[in-house]
């Protein structure tokens, strides 16, 4: 029995076609329906150029598994899980490999109720019975069935914001030749924004790189279009546009870290008390917004399975991660890349304020350093050599992802990617830049 080196810790992602191929995605089908026994799924598929043939196979395994099918065709991830709760499907799967380079696919699983499918909760099961790949007939086939849901979903998205109350604004968008510049199609007659699109056309050849605004030199066209065409904001995604990246008017990347207090302190606001799930690399600003703002900031593993189960057990109405997800109740506890950028123009819109001038005094009251990734050798060793260096005299020593290490004016913490073979580095201070540098530098040395 071979193992799939595909599988990781809450999705599958590998290489084409050594790690995922058309064999491998039709046993995830079998293993899925053979796990889950449901009795209708929704699978769709993101602009890679394997992306259809994966989803057909994965479909034929679904549907020898048992179960019907409804293809809702290309989309974007945030589609599947609106697809799964709005159709009240057993299951969705996604596949896309997101921001991985253009020779990777993989796939996204949710069950009913567009609840994410992680290690704990069935994907180590459909691990072994792919790789076991014996499987029993089903007492009936399932059936193919295709569906258009952009209505429904557009109008799912519009219901977060006022579209009557928003300014003129003109926003520059880049998609990446990824997925998002579809939905923005269907959205820019229903709002008085006015469009600049750059990579706009989907493109599983990826001529302009792979859509990941993560990655500093992909952020220069973005930023060039802003000040070209004089906007009001710039938005970029990554291929799946599940993750949503803001620039402001004078061509700035906004970490995602102050979008997250942005729109925690926004939800605090509307609902009194409220709850707002975060991930542990960068804490300090999310607390003291949601927290004088009156709600109750908790904190979560880094990761969206982990996130969603969080929100879901203690009822958040908004969690947001550093790395530009941004999960909401009112949409099955899942993330969108459509619905932050909508409620930061409402933001704008009611304030009256510039993107720049909404983040600015945030930026200075808790200077981050941005994740900085590295590819260690012992990443185990080096954990251990930061705590023996940082531990003893700390406030505090967090674990819950990675290592978190607070003193009274600075802290950072250091983790070990889900997805990639590198450690990611986090460092923020108490409105002290000059101390951030120099700690970030210093754990840089230790890295090195």
């Amino acid at each position: 029995m071979k193992e799939l080196a595909c599988f990781k810790a809450y999705d599958v992602r590998g290489k084409i076609p050594d790690q995922l191929n058309e064999d491998v995605a039709y046993r995830i089908g079998r293993a899925f329906a053979t796990r889950f026994e449901p009795k209708h799924v929704v699978v769709g598929f993101d602009i890679r150029l394997t992306s259809q043939a994966l989803c057909a196979a994965l479909s034929r395994g679904l549907t020898e598994g048992g179960a019907d099918v409804t293809n809702i065709g290309q989309c974007g991830t945030e589609e599947i899980y609106f697809a799964t709760s709005h159709l009240g499907c057993d299951g969705g799967i996604m596949v896309t490999a997101s921001h991985n380079p253009a020779d990777y696919n993989g796939m996204k699983f949710v069950a009913a109720g567009s609840e994410p499918i992680s290690g704990d909760s069935g994907l180590l099961d459909i691990k072994r019975l792919a790789e076991e790949n014996v499987f029993s007939d089903a007492s009936a086939q399932g059936a193919i069935s295709f569906a258009d849901l952009r209505v429904p979903y557009v109008s799912k998205l519009l219901s977060y914001i006022n579209p009557a109350a928003l300014p003129a604004l003109k926003i520059v968008c880049n998609a990446g030749n990824g997925g998002a510049g579809a939905t923005i199609d269907l959205l820019e007659p229903l709002l008085p924004f006015e469009f600049v699109r750059i990579h706009h056309q989907p493109d599983g050849n990826f001529p302009n790189g792979v859509p990941n605004p993560m990655l500093e030199e992909n952020r220069a066209p973005t930023t060039a279009a802003i000040l070209e065409h004089q906007a009001d904001l710039g938005i970029a995604w990554d291929g799946d546009f599940d993750r949503c990246f803001f620039f402001d008017e004078n061509g700035r990347f906004i970490e995602g870290y102050y979008l997250v207090g942005l729109l925690a302190q926004r939800f605090v606001e509307q609902e009194p008390g409220a709850k707002i799930v975060h991930d542990p690399r960068l804490t300090w600003n999310t607390q003291e917004i949601v927290t004088k703002a009156g709600g109750s900031a908790i904190q979560s593993k880094t990761g969206h399975a982990f996130m969603k189960e969080t929100m879901r057990e203690v009822g958040a109405v908004y969690g947001g991660e550093m790395s530009a997800h941004h999960y909401f109740r009112d949409f099955y506890y899942s993330d969108s890349g459509m619905v932050p950028w909508l409620l930061v123009t409402a933001l704008m819109a009611s304030t009256g304020k510039k993107l720049s001038q909404l983040v600015d005094e945030r930026m200075k009251a808790f200077p981050a350093s941005g994740e900085i990734n590295r590819t260690i050798a012992d990443p185990a060793a080096l954990l251990d050599s930061a705590r023996e260096k940082y531990a003893e005299s700390a406030l505090e020593v967090d674990e819950t992802d990675g290592l978190s290490v607070s003193f009274a004016d600075w802290r950072f913490n250091l983790r070990l990617s889900n997805t990639e073979p590198v450690v990611r580095l986090n460092v923020e201070s108490r409105g002290d830049k000059a101390l951030m540098r120099e700690k970030t530098e210093e754990l840089l040395s230790l890295m090195s």
